[in-house]
């Protein structure tokens, strides 16, 4: 595998060949399935014999990882694949950071480089005339270029064997349903985790497109950013990552494992309610106050079903902040149907005042402890039982199960 910084300009007299023919091209001959090198070897001499770069790419990639190769000349053969194949451009504006591997793109990670932001436009006019494509992007509009360098990529068969993807997007109330509709155009048989999304300080606030133009994520709320039906492309999908508000209408992908969420990433808002993801072993969930001051509603871990979560081992809510006291919502995670299942809990802070449970904080502590007796318990934050101290709250703990509770922070008494 290497990882290419920068790309040299075309040599001159140098003529890019028909970029057209040669995509059909990465289609025509039979890339193996197995990941024995002789098979590849043999895939890199019908490469060659067609004049195509990635032949002794990949024979070089070989020797690197044996031992017995030249790592310049690997980075400087890949290069040469992608000026032949019209990528250089792509990497050259500094957007996209490409990792090749035996004659494919492997990982790729996008994020808008803003110092090439002027001649953008001419990169992209010629993108949409050499390359395929599978979305419609206005060249009068510079906050639709992010999803023509994105949609350019994707659409290309260079990524046929994409294994990681990051998509963070600055002009995602274009670029998102753009990505969408170029992830779905292409099966991707190898693609086993995807970030996809724009960060945030506050939920719903206004983000700042690439011309300095304000985003209002709100007016996506139910309409969603996306609406194409990205998940039957990417059938070995196991680590999805999605942050932002109302990216989309669903998540349908039952072989999905792993989910990490910031904000309520659903178009109806729902935080725990994605729609089909009934292979979900671990789940984390971030959210934190709104642009209003608002936090999560309570209610929305009634979300939290058995039915819709039947394998789900371990709940991370660490960074989940909701307008409740710590003892309600812990008294909610022990009647959520989804808490025999778990074997591991996470949670920001254990925090019991009197006036939250209207008794002993201690007494009601141990009330809940045994339904926690199966699962690890851990608390990012404070440990805090009014009229406690610190040894008292061990042994509720450890007599009633949650001996195996641990606190990344601070313990304290009143």
């Amino acid at each position: 595998m290497v990882l290419l910084t920068m790309a040299r300009p075309d040599p001159p007299g140098h003529r890019r060949q028909d970029l057209e023919n040669d995509v059909h091209f990465f289609d025509a001959v039979d890339v193996p399935e197995t990941d024995h090198w002789e098979a590849w070897l043999a895939y890199a001499d019908l490469l060659t014999g067609a004049g195509d770069p990635r032949g002794e790419a990949i024979r070089l990639e070989h020797r690197c990882e044996t031992g017995d190769g030249d790592p310049a000349r690997l980075a400087s053969a890949y290069a040469e694949v992608e000026r032949q194949w019209g990528l250089d451009g792509l990497r050259e504006d500094g957007s996209w950071r490409l990792t090749w591997s035996r004659g494919f793109i492997d990982e790729a990670c996008f994020r808008l480089a803003k110092d090439t932001q002027p001649q953008r436009r001419e990169l992209v006019e010629r993108l949409l005339a050499d390359h395929p494509h599978t979305a419609t992007a206005d060249l009068t509009d510079p906050e639709q270029w992010e999803g023509a360098l994105i949609d350019a990529l994707l659409s290309h068969p260079a990524t046929h064997r994409l294994r990681t993807l990051e998509l963070h997007l600055t002009d995602y109330h274009h670029s998102a349903e753009h990505s969408a509709i170029s992830l779905a155009g292409r099966r991707r048989p190898r693609l086993e985790h995807m970030y996809f999304g724009y960060d945030f300080e506050y939920l719903y606030e206004n983000s700042e497109g690439s011309t300095g133009n304000r985003i209002d994520p709100l007016e996506y709320h139910h309409k969603g950013l996306v609406q194409a039906d990205v998940w039957d492309s990417l059938p070995a999908l196991r680590t999805l990552e999605l942050e932002g508000a109302f990216l989309f209408h669903f998540v349908r992908h039952d072989s999905l494992t792993r989910l990490w969420v910031r904000g309520p990433v659903i178009s109806d808002g729902s935080i725990f309610d994605f729609g089909w993801t009934s292979g979900l072993v671990s789940l984390e969930v971030e959210i934190g106050s709104d642009v209003f001051g608002c936090l999560c509603p309570l209610g929305q871990l009634d979300e939290l079903e058995a039915s819709k979560y039947p394998n789900l081992e371990d709940l991370d809510l660490g960074k989940a902040g909701f307008d409740a006291t710590s003892y309600e919502v812990i008294s909610a995670l022990a009647d959520s149907s989804v808490l025999p299942s778990l074997r591991s809990l996470t949670i920001g802070d254990l925090t019991i005042r009197r006036e939250d449970c209207e008794g002993d904080p201690l007494a009601a502590l141990a009330e809940l402890a045994p339904r926690f007796a199966h699962l690890d318990l851990n608390v990012d934050d404070v440990v805090d039982i009014e009229g406690a101290d610190d040894e008292e709250v061990t042994r509720v703990l450890s007599r009633f199960g949650l001996g195996q509770a641990h606190a990344t922070g601070d313990q304290s008494d009143d």
